[in-house]
């Protein structure tokens, strides 16, 4: 007797046509993010299209978002990766019901609606609060460096930048003179430098063409070149990219008058006088100081603990005890000093959007978030800040760290209640970071610029709530 299998007949045709309903499971997380989709607000999107229908035919947008959010949720950010996925994979290919986009289509959705995308976040966050997730009673705040699309080799001064810009013209010159010699290269050709050999070759032109005209034959039209591409999109980039260098250099000038105003006082915050005269006038330097990247003039130089220096960007994130995400920005500067309060307005604002009036009781963060202006404002405003003076790496009190205000938060987080408050840090927010870097991959950047930067984050972040939305309403389906 032969032995049993089932066939496998791979030429066998469909005898009915197949039902995307029967190829994935009710739970999976492709219809999830579907019906998720379908209660967002997608205004945005919509209004960058023609209301009258005029032009060729594009993907539905709905269908667009719930393809990058599931991409994004299974570690999938490349857009020919996400292509290939949307060929073989049967979640994708559910999700846009059997067509394909193509790798470009997908690049420049992102790119279009990049706006539209980042306010994703806000929308998740809305689910998660209808599903009772979002709490407000202790969110914890933190950074993490992430490295840009952009290599460290690529930071240059004004010195190096000015010598590598005569070098090109230099070469350039030298090119054009060994090919043109001592004419410019633009010169009319010898018979239509004259008049009459202008109107000459008129004549003949006219008579080449009747010529083919008789004989039936029409000259091909050659389409117009048109720029596209990045070409277009520098311009408003370069305009943005200036207006924030004017920005800081009119912040770096008042801040140095109200330096020098403050010194020319002779008196200091704590009423001691200052020694010697009064201070040097600030000198503008005759050139530009620092370095840029000419790969992604927008990231920075940062330190990361236990990696050392890398080319990237400060993410942010302010996560509650549910390990919801309920703010995401991104930040150039590498110490987290003087993103206290900005994260906990950015909180606010994020959970006001979400129909969540109440604002975090109690803010945690670690030593790097230590700033007496902004946590007397979080205390005049009702919320309590707990952030050790002291580094986990030092033993002892930070030298110069002493004195009422830094021993009271010291006794605060050595009674019961603080340690308690303060070790949802260690449960929240970490985990939240080492699972987004680790298991799903995001520890680099795939777009370049802070705006596109952010919504790649604020993305990430929102696919991040959403996997732990899709886990609650499992849990809760099956208690």
């Amino acid at each position: 007797m032969p032995q049993n299998f089932i066939e496998c007949d791979r030429e066998q045709a469909f005898l009915m046509p197949p039902s995307l309903r029967e190829w994935l499971a009710e739970d999976h997380l492709a219809w999830f993010l579907i019906d998720a989709v379908a209660e967002m607000d997608l205004d945005g999107f919509y209004a960058g299209y023609r209301a009258d229908g005029h032009g060729r035919a594009a993907y539905e947008p709905s269908m667009m978002v719930a393809l990058l959010l599931y991409a994004y949720a299974t570690k999938q950010r490349s857009a020919r990766a996400i292509e290939c996925h949307c060929r073989q994979d049967v979640a994708y290919r559910v999700i846009c019901a059997n067509r394909v986009p193509d790798h470009a289509t997908v690049a420049r959705f992102v790119a279009r609606h990049e706006r539209a995308l980042a306010e994703l976040f806000g929308s998740v966050l809305d689910l998660c609060a209808k599903a009772g997730l979002v709490s407000t009673g202790v969110v914890a705040i933190d950074g993490t460096k992430l490295t840009a699309n952009a290599s460290r080799e690529a930071n240059l001064d004004y010195a190096r930048v000015a010598r590598e810009i005569v070098a090109e013209a230099r070469a350039t010159d030298e090119a054009e003179d060994e090919l043109y010699g001592e004419a410019r290269g633009d010169e009319l050709p010898e018979e239509l430098r004259t008049s009459a050999g202008r109107r000459k070759w008129l004549r003949e032109a006219k008579r080449d063409l009747e010529a083919e005209r008789v004989a039936g034959e029409e000259p091909a039209d050659e389409p117009a070149s048109m720029p596209r591409g990045r070409a277009i999109d520098q311009g408003r980039r370069g305009w943005q990219r200036d207006a924030r260098q004017r920005l800081d250099d009119r912040r770096k000038r008042e801040a140095n008058e109200a330096y020098e105003a403050y010194r020319a006082r002779g008196i200091s915050r704590d009423g001691r006088r200052f020694g010697g005269g009064p201070p040097s006038p600030h000198r503008v330097p005759e050139t530009p100081t620092g370095k840029i990247n000419t790969t992604d003039p927008d990231s920075r130089l940062l330190k990361a603990p236990g990696i050392g220096y890398v080319q990237g960007y400060n993410a942010q994130a302010a996560v509650n005890e549910k390990q919801i995400v309920v703010a995401a920005e991104i930040s150039v500067d590498s110490p987290d000093f003087g993103h206290l309060e900005p994260m906990v307005e950015a909180t606010t604002g994020e959970l006001a959007k979400a129909g969540v009036p109440e604002s975090p009781a109690v803010v945690v963060a670690d030593a790097g978030y230590w700033h007496h202006e902004q946590m007397d404002s979080l205390a005049a405003n009702g919320i309590a800040a707990l952030i050790p003076p002291d580094a986990k790496k030092r033993k002892g009190a930070r030298p110069g760290w002493q004195g009422p205000r830094y021993e009271w938060m010291r006794r605060v987080l050595s009674t019961e209640l603080g340690q308690r408050l303060y070790r949802t840090r260690s449960q929240t927010i970490e985990p939240m970071f080492g699972h987004t870097k680790h298991n799903r991959g995001m520890s680099r950047f795939h777009r370049r610029g802070r705006s596109a930067a952010r919504t790649e984050w604020r993305l990430i972040t929102a696919t991040h709530n959403l996997i732990k939305l899709h886990s609650h309403t499992l849990a809760a389906a099956m208690a």
